[in-house]
């Protein structure tokens, strides 16, 4: 299957899953990264609301409120330039769906925005992923492009970037590219696998 296919193919299992096992795995999964240590020291986090079947973070996020984390979500930059903003994202925030029918927080344009690598975290989907931390994305080139100053780090590495994703989006080996960013951990439903261990 070459990545197009590949992408098809998990989307579409992605969005069959029925409720029982998707509702299940949220639980796990959620349960999983709140009760990890990264997800415990971090303060500023990125997550995201979930589209085209991805993992559902709500619960987290709410869970990182009760903890007095802030929160924030991945919104489009202006407009014919692939990539994002980080908003903070609060109890009472109003949302509107972007282009591709994804919920952002409605935001004035001089709100100041989270530098990105002052987030502590960033809970990042995916549409597969392999144990090395490499991940196929739904094909946008967002996340990469934002988080593309990381390639040219040598000591300070924050964000850590954790993909998310049900176990079944796990396939051994995957071709990167010289632009792709890989992430330091994935967390599913049953594991949390740090990359190339």
């Amino acid at each position: 299957m070459d990545t197009k296919q590949l992408r098809q193919h998990i989307r579409q299992q992605r969005r069959e899953l029925d409720i029982q096992s998707r509702n299940e795995a949220v639980l796990q999964l959620c349960e999983r990264i709140a009760n990890n240590k990264l997800f415990k020291q971090s303060q500023h986090i990125a997550m995201y609301l979930p589209n085209d079947g991805e993992m559902d973070l709500r619960l987290l996020i709410e869970h990182a409120w009760e903890q007095n984390k802030t929160c924030y979500l991945p919104v489009l930059a202006e407009p014919n330039v692939k990539r994002l903003w980080f908003i903070p994202y609060y109890p009472d925030s109003k949302l509107r769906n972007n282009k591709f029918g994804i919920p952002e927080p409605v935001h004035p344009r001089k709100m100041r925005m989270r530098k990105t690598l002052t987030l502590d975290l960033i809970l990042m989907p995916l549409v597969a992923f392999d144990p090395q931390g490499n991940r196929i994305g739904m094909g946008g080139g967002f996340y990469d492009r934002t988080l593309a100053f990381l390639r040219t780090r040598q000591h300070w590495h924050k964000p850590n970037l954790v993909g998310v994703a049900y176990e079944f989006q796990k396939i051994a080996k995957i071709s990167c590219n010289p632009w792709d960013i890989p992430l330091q951990a994935i967390a599913t439903e049953n594991n949390i696998y740090l990359a190339g261990q």
